[in-house]
């Protein structure tokens, strides 16, 4: 009887699509980065970028196969848009032959912690599923960095996703955040891509009551990250958008 091998969660470094680059090993521990190199089966968000990660990786410690020779299989297009967690989410237990095969395999997202903010759930539910042991390593997970820099409640938070874009159902789930927020002293966080940045922090600042707090953290990790964390009275005299995707948390 064949025993599966594993699946191993690999975080990557928080970059992905930035000017610059932090040295792997500023952020990413010897241990996990000596894992990555030895696996050649691979699922991933995007081949490309990984591959491009996996020969950052390889400057480091060498690879077990040249990048030619490593195997990419990608998570559906759909999976990015819509998520793949819940009952029925994309089945994923094909991706998972050679770990059934015996042979241990990567789960890699563009940036941070696979599964948590981007894609992957669906892959380490179907590895649990088929009996295939889950190991994630150590990363940076930029929720996590920004809520332990924010002085928000670390004690109780929620991670939401995304804000609407539409003007009225943004405004709205920003009164339904922050009052459960206010109310129950839950920290909510969220997230933005860069090109939205403006509009949410405009709408956050218009719609906050002037004692709420806002944290706004990005380009985390990096040389040039910017974290800020102030009542929204405080916002409204100096209002700067991050030119980086970025995480949001609200609180009391």
């Amino acid at each position: 009887m064949t025993v599966p091998g594993k699946l191993y969660l690999v975080p990557a470094p928080l970059d992905f699509g930035c000017d610059t680059q932090t040295a792997l090993d500023r952020v990413l521990p010897a241990g996990t980065l000596a894992e990555a190199a030895r696996l050649s089966q691979w699922i991933c968000e995007n081949a490309r970028s990984a591959r491009a990660y996996l020969k950052r990786v390889g400057e480091l410690h060498p690879l077990a196969s040249p990048l030619q020779g490593l195997c990419f299989q990608e998570l559906p297009r759909e999976v990015h848009k819509k998520g793949d967690h819940g009952p029925s989410s994309f089945d994923a237990r094909p991706l998972l032959a050679p770990a059934l095969a015996g042979g241990d395999m990567g789960l890699l997202s563009e940036a941070g912690m696979p599964a948590v903010a981007d894609p992957g759930a669906s892959v380490v539910r179907a590895a649990h599923e088929l009996g295939i042991e889950v190991v994630p390593l150590v990363g940076p997970v930029s929720l996590l960095l920004a809520l332990a820099a924010s002085g928000l409640s670390g004690q109780s938070f929620a991670f939401v996703g995304y804000i609407p874009q539409d003007a009225d159902a943004r405004t709205r789930r920003i009164k339904e955040l922050e009052s459960l927020a206010l109310r129950t002293g839950q920290t909510q966080i969220f997230i933005e891509t860069p090109y939205r940045n403006a509009a949410l922090l405009d709408a956050l600042v218009r719609t906050l009551q002037h004692n709420t707090r806002l944290a706004v953290a990005s380009g985390l990790t990096l040389e040039d990250a910017i974290i800020r964390s102030q009542t929204v009275r405080q916002w409204r005299q100096r209002i700067q958008a991050p030119e980086l995707p970025a995480v949001y948390a609200i609180g009391r």
